[in-house]
């Protein structure tokens, strides 16, 4: 299985992540309003396993790269991909406005997890799956047991 894959810096996988990141950025230099999401979490070790498993998916997404991939073009995979970060931007913007509910939480949880798997199995790279969906299970988890519970 390994024999598939190459070692070497993917562009697209780095992008994604970083235009993921934008609002996480926008959130850590501009508090919002009712800004739930600075409280102390109560799910410390989820939240760990959740962090490991993300470096471990972004530096798969990142640096592995299958020999077998196409080259990257518009597909069903990476339109979804690219829906799921829409519906991820709407979340930022409701919750910058104030809107705090059990959807605005899954809107911030559940569709960048999504992108990112759509993502690798666009580009083949299952190596990034298992991590990407032990994050994906950790993240729920965060956010339900922390601001939906």
């Amino acid at each position: 299985m390994f024999k598939k894959y190459k070692l070497r810096f993917d562009i697209w996988g780095a992008l994604l992540f970083l235009i993921i990141m934008i609002p996480n950025f926008i959130w850590f230099a501009v508090p919002a309003p009712n800004d739930i999401l600075r409280q102390e979490s109560i799910t410390p070790i989820v939240d760990t396993i959740g962090s490991v498993c993300q470096i471990i998916f972004v530096a798969a997404l990142c640096i592995v790269i299958n020999k077998e991939r196409d080259s990257i073009r518009i597909s069903p995979l990476l339109i979804s991909s690219a829906v799921c970060i829409g519906l991820y931007f709407l979340g930022w913007v409701l919750y910058y406005n104030g809107i705090v509910n059990p959807m605005v939480i899954i809107y911030l949880t559940l569709p960048p997890c999504v992108a990112f798997i759509l993502f690798a199995l666009d580009r083949k790279n299952f190596i990034a799956l298992i991590p990407a969906a032990c994050f994906t299970i950790c993240h729920l988890i965060y956010g339900i047991a922390n601001f939906i519970l």
